[in-house]
């Protein structure tokens, strides 16, 4: 394959989670717009950008990204964030990722999304999908639902956006993806699922690139129609001070989990990425029994 044709796919990657990452900050925006009516103290949230940049270990540039982060009355903390970076792995960490013993070189894009919400009635979410370039190319990603306060109508409802969107382009890819995601996104130590699931892929080369990265951007969209649906479903119902004690301590959960096992903390740590913007996933506030 040509370098040519692999810039121009890593320019379509990299512009399309630009795209998603502007599609679902508007639509965040728009539920602080409608939400809110339990905290009227505070003003609609909205995204606040901070760019930064990456250097590799002799220096060179490295590429970079941008956080975006709102702190408002229906999010209580969200990151949507945005990076490209690229260099070299260590000698180490090359023997874990495909190709990259034969070349060390590697290109990575994506996006990366968490939100933390100020209502227990109202799910915890994570979604990210990447394309990455070794002497291999592949993308990867999904979405789970973390709710602290679980209702089967959520749950499905999330499911069958996720179903939609797999079986569009394979009817094997979503109870492939499924349990793929429930058995990754599974605390060891603590005996328990982190939330109640959703899709979780990687490694995705089935030699169709175009059909690939068609398959990436419909989980991207499958996420921007039902998690929105989902926050303005809860928003505005009342809590108790107890409905916020099972938020706090399932929240610090989700941190165990994010700081002990996640791959994408691991490989932003790893190939030098920005610690604030890979730290986002953890929630501002959290409690253990």
């Amino acid at each position: 394959m040509g370098e040519a044709v692999i810039e121009e796919r890593k320019t379509a990657a990299q512009g399309w989670f630009r795209q998603l990452r502007d599609d679902i900050r508007n639509a965040f925006e728009a539920c602080e717009d409608q939400g809110g009516a339990l905290r009227d103290n505070l003003p609609p949230g909205r995204f606040v950008e901070t760019p930064w940049e990456r250097k590799n270990e002799d220096g060179s540039p490295g590429g970079g990204g941008v956080m975006s982060v709102m702190k408002g009355r229906v999010f209580e903390k969200v990151g949507v964030n945005i990076s490209t970076v690229h260099g070299r792995f260590s000698e180490r960490f090359a023997k874990e990722i495909p190709g990259a013993e034969e070349d060390p070189r590697f290109w990575a894009s994506g996006i990366s999304l968490v939100a933390h919400m100020h209502s227990p009635k109202v799910p915890a979410v994570h979604m990210n999908t990447r394309f990455i370039v070794t002497s291999r190319s592949w993308f990867g990603g999904g979405g789970d639902l973390n709710p602290p306060l679980p209702l089967d109508e959520d749950t499905a409802d999330f499911h069958a956006a996720f179903k939609s969107a797999c079986d569009a382009h394979n009817p094997d890819y979503h109870p492939m993806f499924k349990d793929w995601c429930d058995e990754y996104f599974y605390i060891p130590h603590r005996n328990r699922a982190r939330g109640t699931g959703g899709i979780f892929y990687d490694y995705l080369d089935t030699g169709d690139w175009n059909d690939d990265f068609a398959f990436t951007q419909d989980v991207g969209r499958a996420f921007l129609d039902i998690y929105p649906k989902l926050v303005t479903r809860h928003m505005d119902e009342a809590w108790t001070d107890e409905d916020r004690e099972t938020q706090l301590v399932y929240r610090g959960l989700y941190a165990e989990f994010n700081l002990l096992y996640d791959r994408g903390t691991r490989f932003g740590l790893m190939t030098g990425g920005n610690p604030e913007a890979i730290l986002m996933s953890l929630p501002p506030e959290a409690k253990w029994p």
